[in-house]
């Protein structure tokens, strides 16, 4: 059976996890099918430390060598639409994420990436846009750690974005 929306993340921090926890339960409240997926890597990949995490980042895109996911995904085609999300690292794509988008070039649906930031996400929708060239790729939500602290105004957000991709 075809499921509407499939939203699949990774989180460094678990501040990206909160925001797809938030799409997945208005999804649910819309009674619009949907799974979650959070994207992993293997656990001596990452330091704990974000500016090591950085560093190491750049050397993995620098040389193409991006992380292994370490788990199983679901079969794509399953889903018309995929939300796909992550962390800003220096306003770019996380390296797990672009990983995950490498392998969604024959795609047939439409992706929309929702991000975590800082406050700065640079070119973040950019970058993203062109690692899928050959994807449907819709606008995206940003999410900052106050937005996220903020219910009322988070659900606000979501439910414009929701509109915006034709998730309403």
């Amino acid at each position: 059976m075809t499921k509407a929306v499939l939203i699949v993340y990774y989180s460094w921090s678990q501040t990206t996890k909160r925001l797809a926890q938030a799409l997945a339960a208005e999804l649910t409240a819309k009674r619009v099918p949907a799974d979650i997926v959070e994207l992993t890597v293997a656990a001596d990949t990452f330091s704990t430390d974000m500016y090591a995490t950085s560093d190491t980042a750049k050397q993995q895109m620098a040389s193409g060598q991006l992380p292994k996911l370490t788990n199983a995904l679901p079969t794509l085609t399953d889903y018309q639409k995929v939300l796909v999300g992550g962390p800003v690292w220096g306003g770019q794509v996380a390296t797990p994420v672009r990983t995950f988008l490498r392998d969604l070039h024959d795609f047939q649906g439409s992706i929309a990436p929702f991000f975590t930031d800082m406050g700065t996400a640079g070119d973040y929708e950019v970058d993203f846009k062109n690692l899928v060239p050959e994807v449907s790729v819709e606008s995206g939500l940003e999410a900052t750690r106050q937005l996220l602290s903020q219910t009322q105004k988070l659900q606000t957000s979501i439910e414009a974005w929701y509109a915006e991709i034709g998730l309403s």
